[in-house]
């Protein structure tokens, strides 16, 4: 978390805020009245995000709020000290790229960790209980609000590169929490699955689960075989699947944490 913190404090005042590109949510907020006023950005990120912290206490939990409070003290530390550090780079566009990705990849260590920086994800699971939208949705129409205010504020062209490295930092805050070698799980019904769990171990090296399935139309029993792989692992587990069995049904999901059981990749041949 600590880590996480001190990397968005250095996106923002190497890279970001030197060059007028902002951030979506509380800090992007906090980005644009600091600019206007002329008070320092480290003042804003603590006032701004203290009402959600609250509320993120009464909604979430007291630990939730006590490691989204240590985050947001020390990233406003982190840019205050860092406010008289020289920018690494004056081109708007290498700052939203490696900007981005250094915000994106400090976000998803702090969240990894437990915490938050931005106060309105929980405004969005506060809203998304009395409303249809998702809370990614309602994150996402925050965050459009805002980025597009930079075109007011700054110039439509900051606009751009913050939207730029809004996406960038999007994705590899994805890649933070998920990794790059992210697990799947794995669902095949077939007849043949004797053959496929066997090939699988072998051959995968993964761990398989027989379960009992029946199917609710014809009442017939069936075998499922339940396994965890790697992203890289699914084309040669698709392979299988159709060398051994053509008409299998298959199903693969993402799942973002594993732990325990046999997970434990064996030796293959």
């Amino acid at each position: 978390m600590i880590i996480g913190t001190i990397l968005v404090a250095v996106a923002l005042e190497i890279f970001l805020v030197p060059n007028h590109i902002i951030d979506g949510g509380i800090v992007g907020i906090s980005i644009i009245v600091s600019h206007l006023s002329g008070i320092p950005l480290s003042i804003f990120l603590v006032l701004l995000n203290l009402p959600f912290v609250i509320l993120g206490y009464k909604q979430i939990g007291k630990t939730f709020a006590i490691s989204t409070t240590f985050s947001v003290v020390l990233m406003s530390i982190g840019t205050s000290l860092l406010h008289s550090v020289q920018a690494i780079t004056i081109d708007p566009l290498l700052a939203a790229v490696f900007g981005g990705i250094v915000l994106g990849i400090g976000v998803g260590l702090v969240i990894r960790s437990g915490g938050s920086l931005d106060g309105t994800e929980i405004v969005a699971i506060v809203f998304t209980k009395k409303t249809p939208f998702s809370v990614g949705e309602i994150v996402m129409f925050f965050n459009l609000f805002i980025l597009a205010s930079a075109g007011f504020v700054f110039s439509w062209d900051r606009a751009m590169y913050s939207l730029i490295a809004y996406f960038i930092a999007f994705k590899m805050i994805d890649i933070t929490i998920e990794g790059l070698d992210q697990s799947k799980s794995v669902w095949i019904i077939s007849d043949e699955y004797a053959a496929i769990g066997d090939s699988i171990t072998s051959r995968l090296g993964r761990g398989v689960t027989y379960l009992k399935g029946e199917g609710a139309y014809t009442g017939d029993e069936k075998k499922v075989i339940f396994s965890v792989i790697t992203r890289l692992e699914e084309a040669k587990l698709k392979n299988i699947v159709e060398e051994l069995d053509p008409r299998a049904f298959l199903a693969i999901g993402n799942i973002h944490d594993v732990k325990g059981g046999r997970f434990k990749k064996k030796d293959i041949h």
